[in-house]
């Protein structure tokens, strides 16, 4: 599986943010360190989900990812 591009120019506490929360919707100041890392959320890349009444989800595809990232299964 892809490697998110921007995942290792975020800082360590959002990406143990996004590992523990891994699913939800990105509250704001977490969309705006991933776009800060080079992350285009309004672009069609594989990681970006749909938008919700609760903000940006990523995609099933970005989850899965994430979850290997938190389980040493993925880097």
């Amino acid at each position: 599986m892809e490697g998110i591009e921007w995942w290792r120019s975020l800082d360590a506490g959002t990406r143990d943010w996004l590992i523990a929360h891994n699913g939800e919707a990105l509250p704001a100041d977490v969309v705006a360190k991933v776009v800060a890392a080079g992350g285009n959320v309004a672009s069609d890349a594989w990681w970006v989900g749909e938008e919700g009444p609760d903000g940006l989800y990523l995609s099933d595809e970005a989850v899965d990812w994430i979850e290997a990232v938190g389980n040493a299964e993925a880097t």
